[in-house]
C-alpha cells in the first residue's frame, strides 16, 4: 500500500520539481490574517534602439590641390543590442546616392567616406552608398557618449584627382547622410 501511495505522488513531485525550475510563478495574493503578502511578477524587454551623435560638419579647404585632403571626425554610435553592435549606411547627395559635391553649374566633384569603429584612426573601411557596413560593435556605454568618450571615426577624403577637378574660388556642398540600425 505504501508503494502505491509512493506511485501517484511521483508525478506530482516531479511536476511541482519542474514548474519551480521553469518559468516564473505566476502572481499570487495574500490571505486575510493581521498581515498578507502577495507577489507579482514583473518582465520586461525592450526594442533594439542606436544612436549617432556628435557629428560635425566637415570643411575642406584645400590650399594645394596637389595635396589629399583627409577630415576626420570622431563621433558617437550606441547600440542596445547584445555585444552592443551596429551597422551603418552612407548615402551622399549626388545622383544615385553619389558622394558628390556639386557647385550647382560646374562638373560635381567626388569624395570617398570611410569608417572606423574606434575613435582617433585617419582610415578606416570604405563605405560604398547605400550599402551597409555590418559587424561594427560599439563601446559607447550611453546614447550620446556623455561619459566615456566617442565611440567610432568618420573619415571623408578627397584626392589630388578631384581636388584639381575643382575650380579656384567655387563653393562646392554636398550632404552626406549616415544610417546606424540595430544588429
Amino acid at each position: 500500500m505504501i508503494r502505491n501511495r509512493f506511485v501517484r505522488l511521483a508525478p506530482v513531485a516531479l511536476l511541482l520539481a519542474t514548474a519551480v525550475a521553469g518559468t516564473a510563478q505566476a502572481a499570487t495574493d495574500g490571505s486575510l490574517g493581521a498581515t498578507s503578502t502577495g507577489t507579482v511578477n514583473i518582465n520586461a524587454t525592450i526594442a533594439s534602439r542606436v544612436q549617432i551623435s556628435g557629428l560635425s560638419d566637415v570643411t575642406i579647404a584645400s590650399t594645394d590641390p596637389n595635396t589629399p585632403e583627409t577630415k576626420a571626425q570622431d563621433v558617437c554610435v550606441w547600440s542596445n543590442t547584445a555585444g552592443r553592435r551596429y551597422n551603418i549606411r552612407a548615402t551622399g547627395s549626388g545622383a544615385s546616392g553619389a558622394f558628390t559635391l556639386d557647385s550647382g553649374v560646374l562638373s560635381p566633384v567626388n569624395y570617398t567616406v570611410e569608417w572606423a569603429q574606434s575613435i582617433g584612426q585617419s582610415g578606416g573601411t570604405s563605405l560604398v552608398s547605400g550599402t551597409a557596413l555590418t559587424g561594427q560593435a560599439s563601446t559607447a556605454a550611453n546614447p550620446t557618449c556623455a561619459s566615456g568618450g566617442k565611440s567610432a571615426s568618420l573619415v571623408v577624403k578627397m584626392d589630388t584627382t578631384n581636388l584639381q577637378a575643382m575650380q579656384a574660388g567655387a563653393t562646392y556642398a554636398g550632404v552626406l547622410t549616415l544610417l546606424v540600425a540595430p544588429e
